[in-house]
């Protein structure tokens, strides 16, 4: 496996989960965040998940210290000089998706991967502001990385065959399992995922049920361990109608359309968990 020595740029929910897998999976890892606070917490939260994983006997202690022994925490990019792999997983901002994949293509390797952790955000558009479009794709990675099994791959329309067999072997070395996707707006789970929950939120909007009843029908029904509105309140209502955005804009297609309540909900404040209020109260 030439995928060896493995970069992460960020260091919140996503990075530290990214870094705390392929630690886990025997690979060094340097996390990057833009100061040392930042950098700190990401640390401080893998510790944390390591230890969880102690007290419940998953993981020996000794096996703790060798996943965080290697793991480097850095905000110098220059420690990805030599890096193989480097993911990208900062928030969801295209301006800063573009600045930060710049940094990284000036300073790895000619035979370095770049990739993203990118959940809606076009592969084909930020490959192409790299000197090496042949070598990104994306890997999207599901919250919390650590439980969550699957890797999405993504082939920009650039990203060569040698790059995405080189993806799949890292995805069987984290201990993933991979799917590969063609670069479309929101791939391939949130593509299916969340007009389904957009749909839910029109169901609940033309008072056909109640959310409680929604919920119910969608886990008894079809066996969902959680229902739609439940999860967008997890995911959060004004990520959800982000997401909705992007595919109505993307796919200039109607069945796409926002839910008004979803677009209403956002602008009340009401985004699930994250403010004390969604569709649930918590």
């Amino acid at each position: 496996m030439s995928l060896m020595k493995i970069g992460v740029i960020g260091a919140g929910t996503m990075g530290n989960g990214i870094a705390q897998v392929c630690a886990a999976a025997g690979l060094p890892v340097t996390m990057i965040d833009v100061n040392e606070a930042a950098v700190e917490r990401g640390l401080k939260t893998i510790a944390g998940s390591l230890d969880r994983l102690v007290k419940k006997g998953a993981l020996e202690l000794a096996g703790r210290e060798a996943v965080l022994a290697r793991i480097k925490g850095s905000t110098d990019y220059a420690q990805l000089a030599n890096a193989d792999l480097v993911i990208e997983a900062a928030t969801e901002n295209h301006e800063l998706k573009i600045r930060i994949l710049k940094q990284i293509d000036a300073i790895v390797p000619a035979g370095a991967i770049i990739a993203s952790n990118t959940s809606s955000i076009s592969i084909t558009e930020l490959a192409a502001a790299t000197s090496r479009p042949a070598q990104f794709i994306g890997m999207h990675f599901f919250n919390p990385v650590p439980v969550m099994a699957l890797l999405e791959v993504i082939r920009g329309l650039q990203t060569s065959d040698q790059t995405h067999a080189r993806a799949l072997e890292f995805a069987t070395l984290i201990n993933k399992i991979a799917i590969t996707a063609r670069n479309s707006p929101g791939f391939v789970v949130n593509r299916i995922l969340c007009p389904m929950i957009n749909e839910a939120i029109f169901v609940l909007q033309e008072g056909l049920a109640s959310a409680q009843d929604i919920d119910a029908g969608m886990k008894l029904g079809c066996n969902h361990p959680i229902g739609p509105l439940a999860l967008a309140d997890m995911i959060g209502l004004d990520t959800m109608l982000s997401v909705m955005e992007v595919f109505y804009k993307g796919f200039n297609d109607p069945k796409y359309r926002p839910a008004p309540l979803l677009r209403e909900m956002v602008a009340a404040g009401m985004l699930g968990r994250k403010s004390g209020r969604g569709f649930y109260p918590y």
